[in-house]
């Protein structure tokens, strides 16, 4: 007896994508060794032309970075053909402000550096992160470019980008809590809180101490928002509105200040998402996130 096979018409629509992990971008120092090597995991578009690139950068509250969270995001701009590197940075507590921002910028440096290798388009380079990630992707926008937070790997290399997205981030590390009750608030600002330790570092290793509420021009140095000029990158913000970890009025204060200081910004509230739930990967949030981007390709 013979069986017929049945025919599956195939149409090529979307490209192979490689995924090449343990990328070592730069090597850093911390309070608990002398060398560090920080990694990106790439996602590459089987394409032969020059494509955007993105660097991701996950949240984790500064005390974890790890660069395998948001698979879903990450496979969905790499589909739409973008390069997309997902990142580790320096943490609390072996490591302190500004030294993640350093190691973002780092990304930025590397990916072009190494665009001709990545298929990657060296003038379209994006920065999204969440939370934490959003923090620093803020930082990488604000001071678009300019030599402050500089200090790292590829310095041959300019850290200026296209545009960044920032979900659920924080921007006044002394303000995280605002709205919140009072007790939450106060928990937030003790000298333990990771913001603190994020600001200040840790008194056994920096000989420092004290709520970020104590150290105000400490904390003023850790606010993108003062570190705004015309030449910052454009920006999309996202919130939720039942956030119960990271305030919405924080991507507020920086979506008026990008705003009053004459830099292109939106910002999106999402009824009912909290921070970093199923809200975050759905489909109308990606499409968001892809529209934003292509308008800067």
């Amino acid at each position: 007896m013979y069986f017929e096979s049945k025919v599956l018409n195939v149409e090529l629509k979307r490209a192979k994508i490689h995924y090449i992990p343990d990328v070592v971008y730069a090597q850093v120092d911390t309070f608990e060794k002398p060398v560090q090597l920080l990694q990106m995991d790439l996602l590459v578009p089987a394409i032969n032309k020059k494509m955007p690139a993105v660097i991701f950068v996950t949240g984790g509250g500064f005390i974890s970075a790890n660069r395998a969270r948001m698979p879903q995001l990450r496979m969905f701009l790499a589909e739409n053909n973008f390069v997309v590197g997902s990142i580790n940075y320096r943490t609390a507590p072996n490591s302190k402000f500004p030294a993640p921002i350093e190691d973002v910028k780092s990304a930025i440096r590397f990916i072009k550096a190494n665009a001709a290798r990545f298929n990657v388009d060296a003038e379209k380079v994006f920065v999204i992160g969440d939370s934490a990630g959003g923090y620093l992707t803020a930082f990488a926008a604000v001071t678009n470019g300019d030599k402050i937070f500089n200090v790292g790997a590829n310095l041959n290399q300019s850290s200026k980008i296209a545009a960044a997205v920032d979900l659920y981030g924080i921007s006044d590390p002394a303000r995280i809590a605002e709205n919140f009750p009072d007790i939450v608030q106060a928990a937030y600002n003790l000298p333990g809180a990771i913001a603190s330790m994020f600001v200040n570092g840790v008194p056994y290793f920096t000989g420092m101490g004290g709520g970020i509420l104590e150290t105000p021009d400490a904390a003023a140095k850790a606010n993108p928002i003062n570190y705004i000029t015309k030449n910052s990158a454009p920006m999309l913000l996202m919130h939720g509105t039942a956030d119960n970890i990271v305030s919405p009025a924080q991507t507020d204060l920086l979506f008026q200040a990008l705003r009053n200081g004459g830099v292109e910004a939106e910002r999106y509230i999402v009824p009912n998402a909290n921070h970093s739930d199923d809200y975050w990967s759905q489909e109308e949030v990606f499409n968001l996130i892809l529209d934003f981007l292509k308008r800067y390709i």
